[in-house]
Order: structure tokens, then C-alpha cells, then sequence
């Protein structure tokens, strides 16, 4: 039988930030409505709202001496470690991210050089073949980079990639938005290699949509809530929750279902979903309306690992940190075996939508 390459997963790493941000320690902020108008409830009222509605009851931030480019590098580290390889090997080094570096009291973002070209600096790497860029997708953008990788090493021009995913939303967060409760600072990154098989493994399958004509505008960028808030000009990230959650529910089970269905990959040989973890009711409704696509209407215990109740939301973070923790055996009540299948899954600004189904090997 003839034998095709594949795109394994041989390391993995991520990077926890040490400061716990928990609902009651935005008891003193003044929250706005968007058109500037002072929220006519309780602190009190809110953050309760906000935790039914999120599940999120504490997020991390990282501490003022760390950059997005810090604790990408520190992600990446441990994955390099993890897979036992040799960084000079690596062929390319994908950062996914969405605000560059932003320093602690300010909301700029500092893109140049790429924060892969800092990362591959901070590495050490002198070798000029690995080829360092980075990859704005909105929250997708890890998995993104992952399937750019894919590409890669299909190609035979790659055996062995780094993708990173890191972001600090804390300090592009307006304080007077009560959606700025949901967000929070994270790394993640991945060993993908490349691995001669027979029998299909590793990424099976992925797909991709971006809806920009009717949803571009469900995250953005624009002032603080707060009128008189200075300096005036100042911009934050903004979000139609609402139109946001609806659009998902419709169409991320379906981008999710094509992927299998592409894959050739039965709902039931599913061992686990790796959701972007955007709202932990939101991706609830998600998994069940996905096994309803497929008449079933019990979810499988345990198919849906969550951390967002205490990591919050990192962007583009989420999920290569919850594939570490579940692989270092972090994540109780979860763990992957050979030829477990699991798909990824993600939704973020732009707006767009990925899914990819693995095989472990």
C-alpha cells in the first residue's frame, strides 16, 4: 500500500498566567452601556448575569513585566522541549495573534518585527530557513496556522513547524465594557512533524469559511464606553454578543459536521471536541446542536473539556492550552490515547469559522 504524509502532533506547551482576576474584583469598576449611558443595575446584578450567561467566574492575566512575544516564547519553548527536537530543525515558526505587543498602561500595538520574528530571536534560532511570520484570523488564528502547516508538510517542503497562539486581551480591554470581564491573557503552541503512513493519521481533514459581508462587524475596534474616558482616543475591542452567539450556533456545527463528513469520521468515533473556549453556555449549545445534526440527543460525558470558568478567554490561546493540559494529564476526568480522534473547532472575528479532525498516533 502506498504510504502518504501526514502532519503529527509530536509536542505541545503553553503558558499559564499567574494573576487570578475573579468576578468580584470588578465590583469597582463603572460599566456603560454603548451608547454612554451608565447600566442602570448593580455591579452586583451584572456580574451575576455575566457568569450565567459565560460560566466565566475568574480569568488570568499576565503580570506588567510579560509581552505577547514573552509568553508565545515561553509557550513554544516547552513545546520544542516536549518534542524532543532540535530547534535549528525547525522549517517555520507561526504566530497567531491579534495585537501584536501591547505594553502594560497602554492599548498600542507593536507589530514590528512579527511577533515570530521575536519569538525565533528569543529561541535563539540561527538558522535562516526556518521562516518566521504571523497570522491574524481573530480567535481562529491558531488553528488556522496549524492548517497552513498542514500545507507545509503535505507539500514536502516542511517536516517540522512551530505554531504558536498567544494573546493579552487584558490591556485592549475597555474596564467600563462588561464584556471586558470575558477576556483574559494566555500561550499555547504545537510541535507539528512531518510522519510517512499507510493508514490515514494525524490531521485528517479541515475546513474553513469566512463570512465578512454580513458579519464583519461583530468584533471591533472603537472607543471606551465611557464618554469622558481619556485619552479620547484610545480604542478597545467591542463585540455583538448577541449577533455573535447566534451566528456560531448556526454555523459552527455545521462547519464542524462538513469536517468529519470530509474526513470520513463518524460523530461516534469522535473521542473529544476541542472548542475555542469564546462562552462556556454558548459552546454547550454548540456540541448539542452539533449531535443533533446527527439525530443524537445525548451528548457523550466527558466529550467537551472546558477551562474558560477559570482561565477565561484568550483568543487564539484557548485551545493549544487545552490540548497541553489534557496531554501532560493537567485536565481532570480527560486524556487522549492512540488512535483517539478528536476535532478542533473555532469561531472569532472576521467572522470566521474553522474545524480540523486528528487521529493520534
Amino acid at each position: 500500500m502506498a504510504r502518504s504524509i501526514y502532519s503529527i502532533i509530536t509536542g505541545t506547551g503553553s503558558y499559564i498566567p499567574t494573576e487570578r482576576i475573579k468576578n468580584e474584583d470588578f465590583l469597582v469598576n463603572e460599566f456603560y452601556e454603548s451608547n454612554g449611558e451608565r447600566i442602570q443595575k448593580t455591579n452586583e446584578e451584572i456580574i451575576r448575569k455575566f457568569a450565567e450567561i459565560t460560566t466565566i467566574e475568574e480569568r488570568l492575566y499576565a503580570s506588567d513585566d510579560l509581552m505577547t512575544s514573552d509568553i508565545a516564547f515561553f509557550a513554544g519553548e516547552k513545546a520544542i522541549e516536549n518534542a524532543s527536537i532540535n530547534k535549528e530543525d525547525l522549517d517555520y515558526i507561526i504566530v497567531a495573534h491579534n495585537f501584536g505587543d501591547v505594553k502594560p498602561g497602554s492599548n498600542r500595538t507593536d507589530l514590528v518585527p512579527s511577533l515570530a520574528a521575536r519569538v525565533k530571536y528569543k529561541l535563539g534560532i540561527e538558522s535562516p530557513e526556518c521562516v518566521a511570520y504571523d497570522i491574524a484570523f481573530g480567535c481562529p488564528g491558531w488553528l488556522q496556522g496549524i492548517i497552513q502547516a498542514d500545507y507545509f508538510i503535505k507539500s514536502g517542503d516542511a517536516k517540522k513547524i512551530l505554531v504558536i497562539g498567544a494573546d493579552i486581551l487584558s490591556r485592549i480591554s475597555d474596564k467600563h465594557d462588561r464584556d471586558s470581564m470575558i477576556y483574559a491573557d494566555g500561550a499555547g503552541a504545537t510541535i507539528l512533524e512531518a510522519q510517512e503512513s499507510e493508514t490515514p493519521t494525524g490531521i485528517l481533514a479541515h475546513k474553513t469559511r469566512s463570512d465578512t459581508i454580513e458579519y464583519s462587524h461583530m468584533l471591533y475596534m472603537d472607543k471606551s464606553y465611557k464618554s469622558t474616558y481619556e485619552p479620547s482616543d484610545d480604542i478597545f475591542l467591542k463585540m455583538n454578543g448577541r449577533r455573535l452567539y447566534q451566528y456560531a450556533l448556526e454555523n459552527v456545527p455545521q462547519a464542524i459536521k462538513s469536517c468529519l463528513e470530509k474526513s470520513e469520521t463518524p460523530i461516534e468515533d469522535v473521542k473529544k471536541v476541542l472548542i475555542h473556549q469564546a462562552n462556556g453556555k454558548m459552546d454547550e449549545a454548540i456540541l448539542k446542536r452539533l449531535y443533533k445534526l446527527y439525530h443524537i440527543k445525548d451528548v457523550p460525558e466527558y466529550t467537551m473539556p472546558m477551562t474558560i470558568s477559570w482561565m477565561g478567554n484568550s483568543s487564539v490561546a484557548t485551545i493549544p492550552t487545552l490540548l497541553d493540559l489534557i496531554l501532560r494529564g493537567e485536565l481532570e476526568s480527560h486524556s487522549l490515547k492512540t488512535n483517539d480522534t478528536i476535532v478542533f473547532a473555532s469561531v472569532g472575528a472576521g467572522m470566521n469559522i474553522n474545524a480540523l479532525s486528528y487521529k493520534f498516533h
